[in-house]
């Protein structure tokens, strides 16, 4: 793991002044990704930097960027590749000579043998950039699920990237004029979809595309992209299965340094904790766990019982409502983008914790997605036999819904159930989104945001199918895997997930539906398969998934705070209206609504707001500390 960043002018010809200034002072805002050193490389006509947490290939002469002396290729890559190995000796086989012990040593080599081709070829989690001078061209990808960022802005033939967008807005040449429709989907979700950022002119590499660039065209495409098969030829094994995800937790646990676990007590995390022991039966296996004192919301206890019977170290870290006003607004300084799960601060607790002890942890995203894990996948047969109903019953159904008190139980049946009201009577594509949504349309109108008109899916396949990818490339590659990488690279410690490596992927690609959801089960396979490692209870335990007590937080200790934040006036040069938000707190300290979620996203926004003031200032934003950190 570690931070990438570079500028290139696409003519070919040197840019005046230099890059090296920019590219230096846009390295010195991602100097937190790697503190184990930074290098830049190129001339006039490109650079590129990078920072250095050594996992693997810890000897000096592994710093990136790596060039090929002979063609001029210029390589930098955030991330690991797994099959490093494999690939060093098929190229050492082509007439290639000694090639750096660093897995990403590799990738200027099998660039020249293969072309774009290469990023087939390639196992792990990365985020990339290779200039190539013989054509003027450069090459952005990102990894097949998106675990690695990178962003980018183009202005004439001149191209500037980095792995996060604070790292950009050190580039004085970099315009930051916030997108007022971009920011009315994260305020929706929570997120931003690719290539969205908050910024007009600012973009971002999705998960499993490539973007190039020439001199008078740019190209993006799909590389790569998970497409379940509909009619496997066999019914997939669980002890086929079994040798696939073995070899993807040795894969990504080969390591040259110390590595740990986050562990939840859930049949993901678990399972890769399980299966890394068996790995290493001998080794010392540190857990790390978060609490909370409220106990709807505390993972302890399960996570206790499975350290137990799996012999981990248990390392507990205990969350409470101080700490994240301050964290969420030191993150967001430092990353440059809001990001609305309110998860972040805990994860980066976690990670500090963690990187007293190792630089690496084993994780468990990606189960969900891949295997059939979330409620909302069974709402579609469930929203069938509801619109069977009468409308007169509908309709009592709903008003009896409505009339539930708010609850500050994590995962509460009235939000269960207002969610599904609220979508069960809409196309397949356009519920799910609804579900999986943040705001509802009817708070976007309060909140004076224009409510987007969905129409039905023009995607052809089985609903499950369809909505599962969704699931992948968004929820996932831009929501959890971006909380997961921000959080961890504050400190910086490097997370891995195991699901989500290439042959995994590949295999619950060819599970049949059924495998994944019948009826009222999720995740019929994955969990079948945990019983050979783990107990019933923590198998078929009910999902929680990692959630922090904002609701009652929200009307006690954080509500000076959040009061504060939201009556401040930077909302409305965002497009969202201020006393729309403060009224939304206002109800929900009285206890007539639960707008714990939608309250967090504009939180953050409102922080993200302050975080644009400095930052467009020289005098007093990211650009001019980058400066001084690097003098």
């Amino acid at each position: 793991m570690c931070g990438v960043c570079g500028a290139v002018n696409l003519h070919g010809r040197a840019e005046s002044g230099g890059f090296e200034a920019r590219v230096r002072n846009v390295l010195a805002a991602l100097l937190h990704r790697g503190p184990e050193g930074h290098a830049m490389r190129g001339d006039g006509r490109a650079v590129f930097g990078a920072t250095r947490l050594a996992i693997r290939g810890i000897a000096e002469d592994d710093l990136q960027p790596f060039l090929d002396p002979g063609s001029g290729v210029l390589v930098a890559c955030n991330g690991e590749i797994d099959n490093h190995a494999e690939l060093r000796r098929w190229l050492t086989r082509r007439g290639h000579g000694a090639i750096p012990a660093s897995d990403v040593a590799v990738l200027p080599a099998l660039y020249l043998e293969l072309g774009d081709a290469f990023l087939e070829r390639l196992v792990g989690a990365f985020a990339l950039a290779v200039w190539d001078p013989r054509a003027d061209r450069l090459l952005l990808a990102r990894d097949r699920a998106g675990e690695r960022p990178l962003f980018y802005a183009q202005r004439g033939a001149e191209v500037v990237f980095a792995t996060e967008l604070a790292a950009l807005a050190a580039d004085p040449r970099c315009a930051l004029e916030p997108s007022v429709e971009n920011l009315a989907g994260y305020l929706r979700f929570g997120l931003f979809e690719a290539p969205r950022t908050p910024f007009d002119g600012i973009e971002k590499v999705g998960p499993g595309e490539w973007v190039v660039f020439e001199r008078r065209a740019v190209r993006r495409d799909r590389w790569w992209r998970w497409s379940i098969v509909e009619a496997p030829e066999e019914p997939p094994s669980a002890a086929a299965f079994d040798a696939v995800f073995t070899r993807a937790v040795e894969r990504q646990s080969a390591a040259d340094v110390e590595y740990g676990a986050f562990l939840s007590g859930g049949v993901d995390s678990s399972l890769v904790a399980a299966v890394a022991r068996r790995l290493a039966p001998q080794r010392h296996l540190p857990a790390y766990t978060l609490r909370f004192r409220q106990k709807s919301y505390d993972e302890g206890r399960p996570a206790a019982r499975v350290a137990r019977l799996l012999d981990l170290e248990m390392r507990e870290v205990w969350v409470g409502p101080d700490d994240l006003a301050g964290h969420v607004e030191a993150l967001v300084r430092l990353v440059g983008e809001p990001l609305g799960d309110p998860a972040w601060v805990p994860t980066t607790l976690l990670a500090r914790r963690a990187s007293e002890d190792v630089k690496l942890c084993l994780v468990g995203e990606g189960g969900d997605e891949l295997f059939g894990g979330y409620p909302t996948y069974i709402g579609a047969d469930l929203a069938r036999a509801y619109l069977r109903l009468p409308a007169a019953a509908r309709g009592a159904i709903d008003a009896l819904v409505r009339a539930l008190p708010p609850s500050d139980r994590k995962v509460s049946l009235r939000w269960l159930l207002r969610r599904f009201v609220e979508g069960a009577e809409l196309d397949g594509v356009v519920r799910h989104r609804v579900w999986v949504s943040q705001v509802p349309p009817t708070l976007l109108a309060r909140l004076g945001v224009p409510v987007p008109t969905e129409r039905p899916s023009e995607r052809t396949g089985a609903l499950l199918d369809i909505v599962q990818r969704m699931d992948f490339e968004s929820l996932l590659a831009e929501g959890l895997l971006t909380k997961a990488d921000r959080a961890s690279m504050r400190w910086p410690v490097e997370l891995r997930a195991p699901f989500l490596d290439r042959d995994v992927l590949e295999f619950a690609a060819r599970l049949p539906r059924a495998a994944r959801v019948r009826g009222i089960g999720t995740k019929r396979f994955l969990k079948r398969y945990a019983s050979r490692y783990l107990p019933r209870t923590i198998v078929h335990r009910k999902k929680r998934g990692l959630s922090v007590p904002l609701a009652p937080w929200l009307r006690g200790p954080l509500h000076e705070w959040a009061a504060g934040r939201l009556g401040a006036g930077r909302l409305d040069a965002l497009g969202v209206s201020t006393d729309g938000a403060v009224e939304l707190l206002a109800e929900h300290r009285r206890g007539t609504a639960d707008h714990a979620r939608p309250l967090w996203n504009l939180l953050v926004l409102a922080t993200w707001a302050e975080w644009l003031d400095a930052a467009r200032q020289p005098s007093l934003g990211s650009r001019s500390m980058a400066a001084k950190a690097t003098a």
